[in-house]
């Protein structure tokens, strides 16, 4: 009974949320085939959880009385479970083997290798091992151990690598931060650690994702798909003191009515700051090598190329840069204003065959997968994204459709990268556009209203 009672008092010290616990539910009868296997994140009101409702293809909340009855009888089971094992007195046939070695070494082993071949026996054990040399005369009887262990050490080594992990390096939560976890297995594309739940999430699972084709998860917790135009500029979001552009790079689908896109770089502008983040063109793709241009008020930032590396404005709003890995992903966070990540992904052969993308070995189409986290918005903000926040939204998409397309190419255009001019923009800061951030980046060419084009250009209102 008594710790029944405690069990109670720590849920109510942690009350649950999908604020505080995000997480995603999908649709698992096949016979709607409209909704099947379509993941959808949970609403923000729900209470812990969520599932799908596979008619209407819309999350729900779930009940809340279904997670109590699993963790209660859990305590139970390892009650019974400790005394079982102790009851099977069948372990006498382990001291026996225990009793089975001495013997065989002290029988005339031992002085058989000294007396008959000295010089060779000890040859061989010598290169084995080299490592431990302390005591020459024991590796007589562990020449017969050595190559059942030997196996062993490459399981271990081989085993961590495939799995994909990740920390929480946020010291605002010491209970959960540099905790490695092991990232679940529908996350492609990596995942993050919830600081406040202590658990793995994948990185676009979650509202304010951006990634892959585009496909967005707006602030409702609803998923779309915006495709835009390649070699075209979209505003993600438009806020009195926040505008966000996007570039699309793409290719052309000639059995389709749209392009083949994917986000390619981001201008952030808030006051009369910007900062671009940029995925650079190669051919060939290498996890190890930096693909990220980064840039501040027009000059390029010095990020040291190590895990966990910063970088510092000393502007207001201040902003802090750091490396999430060693290359190709960084957190960008404004003082007070929002914070994004970002992550510089090649599209895969894999990919390139299940999308039938046509992607050669001449570019990989290097993109940005990203994802925001916005701490203060106004009523009135708008743009592909940023309309999913205000607190009045109904979505337009149809969500009973396999890929359910957000409209609006025309309202959310832009002249350029850095100009905040979409037909719903609601920016007042003064933006000072510098163009020597752009200077020796291998982005793909743009092509301003103008009429001048080329590769790394920048467009001027």
């Amino acid at each position: 009974m008594v710790i029944l009672v405690v069990m109670v008092d720590v849920g109510e010290a942690t009350p649950p949320g999908i604020a505080k616990n995000p997480s995603h539910a999908t649709c698992k009868i096949k016979k709607y085939k409209h909704c099947y296997n379509l993941v959808h994140v949970c609403p923000k009101f729900c209470p812990d959880q969520c599932t799908v409702e596979c008619a209407s293809c819309k999350p729900i909340c779930a009940a809340p009385d279904q997670s109590p009855p699993p963790s209660s009888p859990a305590p139970p089971t390892p009650d019974y479970n400790p005394p079982s094992p102790p009851t099977p007195s069948t372990p006498s046939a382990p001291p026996t083997p225990d009793y089975n070695p001495p013997p065989s070494p002290t029988p005339s082993t031992p002085s058989a290798p000294d007396q008959s071949s000295p010089p060779s026996s000890p040859a061989p054990p010598t290169p084995y091992y080299s490592p431990p040399p302390p005591t020459p005369s024991t590796p007589s009887t562990p020449d017969q151990n050595p190559p059942p262990s030997s196996p062993a050490p490459p399981t271990p080594d081989s085993s961590p690598s495939t799995p994909k992990t990740a920390r929480c390096m946020d010291k605002h939560h010491p209970m959960c931060y540099n905790m490695e976890h092991v990232c679940p297995k529908a996350c492609k594309g990596g995942c993050e650690v919830d600081c406040v739940t202590c658990k793995p999430i994948c990185k676009c699972d979650k509202p304010g994702a951006v990634c892959q084709d585009p496909r967005f998860i707006g602030g409702d917790g609803i998923t779309f798909y915006f495709h835009g135009k390649k070699d075209t500029n979209f505003c993600l979001l438009s806020d009195p003191n926040l505008h966000i552009n996007a570039h699309f790079i793409g290719k052309t689908n000639q059995n389709m009515t749209r392009d083949f896109t994917w986000v390619q770089s981001i201008s952030i502008l808030f006051h009369h700051h910007q900062i671009f983040l940029g995925a650079e063109k190669t051919a060939t793709w290498h996890d190890s090598i930096d693909r990220l241009a980064l840039a501040f008020d027009g000059r390029r930032v010095p990020l040291p190329g190590s895990n966990g590396a910063t970088w510092e404005s000393d502007t207001t709003p201040r902003v802090l840069i750091r490396r999430a890995a060693e290359a190709n992903y960084v957190v960008v966070e404004i003082e007070g204003s929002l914070s994004v990540t970002a992550r510089v992904v090649p599209i895969t052969e894999e990919d390139s065959r299940i999308h039938k993308y046509g992607i050669t070995e001449e570019d990989c189409f290097a993109h940005l997968d990203l994802g925001f986290k916005f701490l203060s918005l106004s009523d009135e903000v708008n743009g592909v994204l940023g309309q999913t926040y205000r607190p009045d939204y109904v979505s337009k998409v149809d969500i009973r459709a396999k890929m359910p397309i957000m409209g609006g190419e025309r309202e959310f255009k832009t002249t350029s990268l850095f100009a905040p001019d979409c037909l719903v923009s609601q920016f007042v800061g003064y933006n000072n556009i510098n163009e020597g951030a752009m200077e020796g980046l291998k982005l793909p060419s743009m092509r301003c209203a103008s009429g001048i084009g080329g590769q790394g250009v920048v467009c001027k209102r």
